[in-house]
């Protein structure tokens, strides 16, 4: 949408409403190219896998998993395309109301969080924040788009006090005062660069002190050779031996953090050196490793280049007015 192509994200839209049709209960975090639900997962442990990084694996567990935070993407893409220009739905009312019904049942349970870690459910800190814009965004979608009419304005007053509510969890559950930031899951010590999107998607200010202490104690304990890990891995709370490399899509977060916050010079040098690890294709993956200096994960890795796009975006808002007059009058992405 950001790029023009209406018709191509209306259709990806409505694939993503005939996937996930039915119960919300029901919804799973990913399916297949066209739309099929069972993903198995099973070890082909015949393959010694790339460099021998076994085991090597058919299918995706993580289908079967509960992770909170997929309501609120959902709802914020289906907010943001309305926002610039997408058509809605005659059926858009049932959808909404049952999507806010099921955050409103399920928002308190711990989940599998966005990193669809393996070392047990906890309550997840960006899962939490994803519940709230799954809300907000119901709400705005009542409120600025007229979605539902009569019957969406009387859901109005439930779900305002709804978003309130777990607003005011995350910030005194969410946010730890020994570490002076937002942690991956309550009560816990861990570092999580997930939070890092609180500003994106108007969580809190980016002004924010809490805000302004996670992204000093991000920057001192999961920046490694100038990027970005997604969590600290030495706290096995993923479940998997081993270290990992820098998380692409979360380097990016920090410099739009940056240029938030008005230090542009550093947003925009952070961009330049991840654009410099882009293949001569200008491709990137899911990670890179600082001591081999290569790229690797999974390649090419959406994720990555959807933060690109983000971070392109809103460094150029937060430019010298000379230097942005093409981004003048834009909104941020996810704001």
């Amino acid at each position: 949408m950001v790029g023009g192509y209406v018709e191509e994200a209306t259709a990806f839209r409505d694939w993503l409403l005939r996937a996930a049709a039915g119960d919300p209960n029901e919804i799973q975090i990913m399916y297949d190219l066209a739309g099929a639900r069972r993903l198995t997962e099973f070890d082909l442990a015949w393959l010694p896998g790339y460099e021998g990084s076994k085991p090597v694996r058919v299918g995706n567990a993580a289908s079967e998993q509960f992770q909170l935070d997929v309501f609120g993407e959902v709802a914020n893409s289906i907010y943001l395309a309305r926002k610039l220009g997408m058509p809605g739905r005659p059926d858009s009312l049932t959808s909404i109301r049952a999507l806010s019904e099921h955050v409103g049942r399920v928002w308190q349970r711990p989940d599998d969080g966005v990193w669809e870690v393996r070392g047990g459910r906890k309550h997840f800190t960006y899962s939490k924040l994803m519940a709230w814009v799954a809300i907000d965004r119901v709400v705005k979608l009542i409120e600025e788009h007229g979605e539902g009419g009569l019957a969406g304005q009387d859901l109005l007053p439930h779900l305002a006090a709804l978003r309130e509510r777990i607003h005011e969890e995350v910030c005194q559950r969410g946010f730890h005062p020994g570490v002076q930031a937002f942690t991956q899951y309550y009560g816990g010590e861990v570092l999580d660069a997930s939070v890092l999107l609180m500003p994106h998607v108007g969580f809190l200010p980016p002004e924010d002190p809490r805000l302004q202490g996670t992204v000093r104690a991000i920057e001192k304990n999961l920046v490694r050779d100038g990027f970005v890990l997604r969590y600290g891995t030495e706290h096995g709370v993923d479940g998997l031996p081993g270290t990992e490399g820098a998380f692409l899509a979360c380097s990016f977060w920090l410099a739009d953090n940056y240029a938030f916050a008005g230090r542009t010079d550093e947003a925009e040098e952070l961009f330049e050196r991840l654009l410099a690890l882009r293949s001569p294709l200008g491709l990137l993956a899911e990670e890179y490793d600082p001591t081999r200096k290569r790229q690797i994960g999974n390649f090419p890795q959406a994720f990555s280049h959807l933060a690109l796009i983000t971070s392109a975006r809103i460094i150029g808002m937060h430019l010298p007015a000379a230097l942005s007059e093409e981004s003048a009058g834009a909104a941020p992405i996810a704001g």
